[in-house]
C-alpha cells in the first residue's frame, strides 16, 4: 500500500497533508526515514512513526483507556472535559468511538473503536456480555447483601427483577459485581434497590478482557490480537 495512503487511512489529515508530512521528512519506517509518499509498503506486521513517535498498521483501531473520574464519555460534554480529549488527533479523526459508556464518576477499563459492528456485538443487550465493577459502598454489607443481588432486585420501571451475574464482598464495603445488561446507572440502581449506596465504581473487565495493570489513569493502548481475540470470546 502506498505510503501517503496509510498515514491518511490512519488519520493524519488530508492525502495532500500527509504527502507533506512524508516529504518533510517526518516519517519513518524500521527507523529510517522515508520521503517518498508513493513508496510501496507491506502493511503486514508494519510499525511506521510519525515525528518520533511509533503507530502501529490498524485497519481498524481498537484501543483500551484507563478512564479516570471527571470525564464524561462525549464529544459534546456538558460538565466536564470528554474523555475523547485523552485522544491523540490521528485516533480522533480516524472517528474512534466509546464501546458504551461510563458515569463521569466511574473509573476504569472504556473501550474506543471504529469498528462498527464490532460496537454493536458489545454493546447487544441480547448477547449479555459481562462487566465487572470493582464497587466502594456507602456503608457495611454482609452475605446477605451479596445474596440479594444474585437472586435478583427489582428496579423501577423494570419488569422483571435484575439478577447479578456474579458478586463478592472484600470486607464490608468494597464489592465485585457483574452485570450482563447494560441498563442506565445499572450498577448503582441495583445496590440502591439491595439497601446499600455506591461511593466509588470502577470497571475492572469486560467479558475476560481485564483493564491492564499498568496502564495509568488517562492513558491508552492498543490492543493486540489476544486482546481481540478475548473480546471475540465474550461474543460468543
Amino acid at each position: 500500500m502506498e505510503l501517503e495512503r496509510i498515514l491518511h487511512l490512519h488519520g493524519f489529515g488530508s492525502r495532500k497533508a500527509c504527502r507533506g508530512l512524508i516529504r518533510s521528512g517526518r516519517v519513518a519506517l524500521a527507523g529510517a526515514v522515508c520521503d517518498d509518499p508513493f513508496a510501496d509498503v507491506p502493511v503486514a506486521g508494519l510499525v511506521f512513526s510519525v515525528d518520533g513517535q511509533d503507530w502501529p498498521y490498524r485497519e481498524q483501531a481498537t484501543i483500551v483507556l484507563n478512564k479516570p473520574a471527571g470525564y464524561e464519555c462525549s464529544r459534546r460534554p456538558i460538565h466536564h472535559p470528554s474523555v475523547y480529549s485523552l485522544l491523540p488527533p490521528p485516533l480522533l479523526e480516524r472517528g474512534l468511538q466509546t464501546v458504551g459508556r461510563l458515569d463521569e464518576d466511574t473509573t476504569g477499563l472504556l473501550l474506543f473503536t471504529d469498528d462498527g459492528p464490532l460496537i454493536h456485538r458489545l454493546i447487544s443487550p441480547r448477547r449479555k456480555i459481562a462487566k465487572t465493577y470493582r464497587v466502594g459502598l456507602k456503608h457495611a454489607s454482609d452475605a446477605q447483601f451479596v445474596e440479594t443481588l444474585l437472586a435478583g432486585v427489582l428496579l423501577h420501571d423494570e419488569p422483571a427483577p435484575i439478577v447479578a451475574g456474579g458478586c463478592e464482598l472484600f470486607g464490608v464495603r468494597e464489592l465485585r459485581l457483574v452485570i450482563t445488561e447494560g441498563k442506565y446507572h445499572q450498577v448503582k440502581r441495583m445496590v440502591a434497590a439491595a439497601g446499600n449506596r455506591v461511593e466509588t465504581l470502577h470497571r475492572e473487565a469486560v467479558g475476560s478482557l481485564t483493564l491492564p495493570a499498568d496502564l495509568p489513569p488517562g492513558k491508552w493502548r492498543w490492543l493486540d490480537d489476544a486482546d481481540l481475540g478475548k473480546l471475540q470470546e465474550a461474543e460468543a
